[in-house]
């Protein structure tokens, strides 16, 4: 019985940690790396001399990156921009469709920062910061 119990928590906890995805914050290949307290003031609004690149709200994808990276949820989230364009301080994250759009505004922008999947790395960008 207690077998079982070991072999059924096991399992499941490998399953969760395989359904984790991988999630990569990018920028353009001039720019340095982050910390993930950099990732968290770049996509909370808080360092107005770079620009958030976001993907749409419908992606799983989004609402993983914004816990690992903010610890945050997206109603959070999208309060504390709320704030931020009512006292001036900035504007809401571009959204786009995928992650080959993120891919092409951070390449295009050295003061863009974006994220997707790992899987979907290629050489137009720079990993900045891989979130855990």
């Amino acid at each position: 019985m207690l077998n079982r119990l070991f072999l059924a928590l096991t399992l499941a906890a490998a399953s969760a940690a395989a359904s984790a995805t991988d999630i990569v914050v990018i920028v353009h290949p001039s720019a340095a790396k982050l910390s993930r307290d950099e990732v968290e003031d770049v996509f909370l609004g808080r360092v107005p001399r770079a620009i958030p690149v976001d993907l749409v709200r419908t992606l799983p994808i989004r609402a993983e990156f914004y816990s690992r990276a903010t610890g945050r949820d997206l109603a959070q989230v999208k309060a504390v921009w709320s704030r931020v364009i009512f006292t001036g301080k900035g504007l809401t994250p571009k959204e786009y469709p995928d992650a080959t759009a993120v891919k092409r505004a951070v390449a295009e922008n050295p003061r863009a920062v974006g994220y997707i999947e790992k899987s979907a790395l290629d050489t137009t960008v720079k990993v900045a910061h891989e979130l855990e």
